[in-house]
C-alpha cells in the first residue's frame, strides 16, 4: 500500500505519564505562550519604529516570523497529543506537519545566511553599505529565502507521498520526512539521495557560507581599529550564538534520525528531537532583544517607569 492508503500514523514516542502529563502540558503551553508573545512583540517593535527600518532589523523581523511559523507547525498538535491517550495523527495532517517543520528549518538557515552577508557589508564596506543593501535588495533576499524553501521542499513531499508503506508507526512525537521514508517497503534510493542533497543544500552550504563570511569579517576586524572590532563584536555575537544553537539542534536531529539510538533513554531522545524546534524560537527573542542596543533603548523608552 502507498501513503495515500494510510489513514493515520501512530506517534509511539509519547509516554503515558498519567498525572505527570498535566505538568508537561503546562510547561509546553508556557513555552508556546512565551514564544508567541516575545516574537510578536519584537515584530511589532521593529515594524512600528522607523529607526529600526534598516536591513538588519528587516532580516530579524523575517526571522521572528519564521519562529512563529515553525512553532505553530509543532506546538498546537503536540499539546493535544500530551493530553490524549491515543497518540495518532491523520495522514494528511502528518504530511502538512512535515512540510511546515522542514520548510521552517530551511528558511531559518537561509535567513541566517543572508544576515551574515548583510553584516559583512556593514562592517567591511561601511561607506558603500547603503548603496549595496537597499530596501529592494533586502526584500528580494527575504522573498527568495522563503520561496526557495517553500517551493523546494514540494518535490521531497511528492516523493515521500508516493512511497509504498508497510507500517504506520513513527517513533517520534511529531512527523518528519525521514521517519516516513523508513516505513517504506519499496525502493527508497531516490528519496535517500534527494534527502541527502537537500540536507547539504539547506543546511551545510548555508553554514559554510556563514563561516566563510565571518572569517572575512574577522580578518578586517584584526586589521582595523578598536571601534571596528567593537562594532563587529556587538553585531555579530548574537548572530553567531543563534547559528551555533540552531546548527547543534539540527545535528542532534539528523544523527538521531539516521542512526540507532535505542540505547539512549526515550526522554533524552524526545528532548534532542525537539531541541531545534523549541529552543531557537525561545532563544532568538532573548538573544536579539537583549543584546542589540537599538532594541534595548526602545524597550527602555516603552517600559521604563520614571520615578518622580
Amino acid at each position: 500500500m502507498n501513503s495515500t492508503q494510510i489513514l493515520y500514523f501512530i506517534l509511539s514516542a509519547h509516554m503515558d505519564t498519567k498525572l505527570l502529563k498535566y505538568v508537561c502540558f503546562f510547561v509546553v503551553m508556557s513555552l508556546y505562550v512565551f514564544i508567541i508573545c516575545s516574537n510578536v512583540l519584537l515584530i511589532v517593535v521593529i515594524c512600528v519604529n522607523r529607526s529600526l527600518h534598516e536591513p538588519m532589523y528587516m532580516f530579524l523581523c523575517s526571522l521572528f516570523v519564521n519562529e512563529l511559523y515553525g512553532s505553530t507547525g509543532l506546538f498546537p498538535f503536540l499539546l493535544v497529543q500530551i493530553l490524549s491517550n491515543i497518540h495518532i495523527i491523520a495522514a494528511p495532517f502528518c504530511f502538512l506537519q512535515i512540510y511546515c517543520i522542514h520548510t521552517y528549518g530551511t528558511v531559518e538557515f537561509y535567513i541566517l545566511a543572508v544576515m551574515s552577508y548583510d553584516r559583512y557589508f556593514a562592517i567591511c564596506h561601511p561607506l558603500q553599505y547603503n548603496t549595496l543593501m537597499t530596501v529592494k535588495k533586502v526584500t528580494v533576499f527575504i522573498a527568495v529565502s522563503w520561496l526557495a524553501a517553500l517551493l523546494g521542499f514540494l518535490s521531497t513531499m511528492l516523493l515521500g507521498f508516493s512511497l509504498q508503506l508497510c507500517g504506520n508507526i513513527i517513533n517520534k512525537v511529531y512527523c518528519d520526512n525521514y521517519s516516513i521514508v523508513k516505513l517504506a517497503c519499496s525502493d527508497t534510493t531516490v528519496n535517500n539521495v534527494y534527502g541527502l542533497v537537500g540536507t547539504v543544500v539547506c543546511t551545510f552550504i548555508p553554514v559554510i557560507l556563514i563561516l566563510y563570511t565571518y572569517i572575512r569579517i574577522l580578518k578586517v576586524c584584526f586589521s582595523g581599529s578598536e571601534q571596528t572590532r567593537q562594532k563587529a563584536v556587538n553585531t555579530c555575537t548574537p548572530h553567531l550564538a543563534s547559528l551555533l544553537n540552531y546548527f547543534c539542534g539540527v545535528c542532534f536531529e539528523i544523527l538521531q534520525s539516521r542512526f540507532n539510538v535505542s540505547n539512549i533513554p526515550i526522554i533524552v531522545r524526545i528532548v534532542l528531537s525537539l531541541y531545534f524546534l523549541m529552543c531557537q524560537p525561545l532563544i532568538n527573542p532573548l538573544i536579539y532583544g537583549l543584546t542589540l542596543s537599538k532594541i534595548r533603548c526602545i524597550w527602555k523608552s516603552l517600559f521604563l517607569i520614571k520615578r518622580k
